[in-house]
């Protein structure tokens, strides 16, 4: 069954700001583990201060460099840390919880003036979140969300909607399918279980697409956000599809790391990309639109890696006694693939 992309979007990169919350600073607890333990080694970064600003001490806990997003947003915190003259002390927990902890145990024990961190799943922070907020340092989430009873245990949260990127997902293909008579296979990449992007992102894709009973998901599995889990997944996908005699028409990634991966699968299975199955992705790395250029993604929904400015503006304010919104959402844009050529020059990651 062959596809062809349609529709344009254009980029929005304003802020849609929305309540309060505050926090102060200091404190000790336990020191974490190091690199031989699992959590990357930390690192230091500083630059002179204009005369009678405070300085101002972040501890930052990445979640891993899984992807090419991940590794854009990384580099936005310690570049926009470096202009801020913001002292940052950054880790790198390898997509595990539990060296992420460690490093905010290690934070609080030093006391810096704020916590920053990108949550690798949603549950699980309640302890070490109360052991912040008892030591007076704020917390401030960056990218995704955690699942607290109690909010208070952070400042602010600095990111996107991944609901709404799933419902724009959902959305492009609902009108991409209107006047399909036959039914489509769906298959998912999600991103990693348990963490905020792919259980958004599924609920979003699957609220939107519930409009036409023609579109079903057939097979659904994490390729943890990743190149090479999500070719692994592609290939067990493709070849279950042909002993089950039941096609795949769409796949559905939860990032453009793992629909990469799931391209190169296809290609090996003796199909094209993008013509043959239907691809939308997620996030908008230049290797995501390098693959729309050549017709072989359909549709990307962006999501916007580069907060390292609105997380030292918000740490900025917070250590100067200003409340912050509670939420802060940053807005992007829909690239079909016929945007791809004109837009590739402009990312910047």
């Amino acid at each position: 069954m062959k596809h062809f992309a349609k529709t344009g979007a254009v980029l929005m990169m304003s802020a849609v700001l929305m309540l309060t919350a505050a926090c102060g600073g200091g404190g000790s607890k336990p020191a974490a583990g190091d690199a031989k333990s699992g959590a990357a080694a930390e690192t230091n970064t500083s630059t002179a201060q204009k005369d009678g600003d405070k300085k101002i001490t972040m501890g930052f806990a990445q979640v891993g460099a899984e992807s090419g997003w991940r590794t854009a947003n990384t580099k936005s915190i310690q570049e926009a840390a470096k202009e801020a003259g913001v002292e940052l002390k950054f880790s790198d927990a390898q997509q595990k919880q539990e060296n992420q902890i460690k490093a905010i145990r290690s934070y609080i024990a030093q006391k810096v003036d704020v916590i920053a961190f990108s949550p690798v799943v949603e549950s699980g922070w309640e302890t070490v979140l109360k052991e912040a907020k008892d030591a007076g340092i704020p917390v401030i989430l960056t990218d995704r969300a955690v699942d607290v009873k109690d909010t208070s245990l952070y400042v602010s949260f600095i990111g996107s909607d991944f609901v709404e990127e799933g419902r724009k997902a959902g959305k492009w293909l609902v009108d991409k399918a209107k006047d399909a008579k036959e039914p489509m296979n769906i298959v998912e990449l999600q991103g990693t279980t348990g963490s905020a992007p792919a259980i958004d992102r599924k609920k979003g894709f699957e609220e939107v697409i519930k409009e036409n009973a023609n579109l079903k998901i057939v097979k659904s599995q994490t390729g943890d956000f990743t190149r090479t889990k999500g070719k692994e997944v592609m290939e067990a996908f493709l070849k279950s599809s042909k002993s089950e005699n039941k096609p795949i028409h769409v796949v559905y990634a939860h990032n453009d790391d793992m629909a990469l991966g799931a391209i190169q699968a296809i290609e090996e299975f003796g199909l094209k990309p993008g013509k043959d199955i239907l691809i939308i992705s997620v996030d908008g790395i230049k290797d995501a639109f390098v693959a729309m250029k050549d017709g072989k993604i359909n549709v990307v929904v962006e999501c916007n890696p580069l907060l390292g400015p609105q997380l030292m503006q918000a740490a900025k304010d917070v250590v100067a006694g200003k409340s912050l919104p509670k939420r802060i959402v940053t807005k992007e844009g829909v690239f079909p693939q016929e945007t791809a050529e004109k837009e590739l020059p402009n990312r910047k990651y």
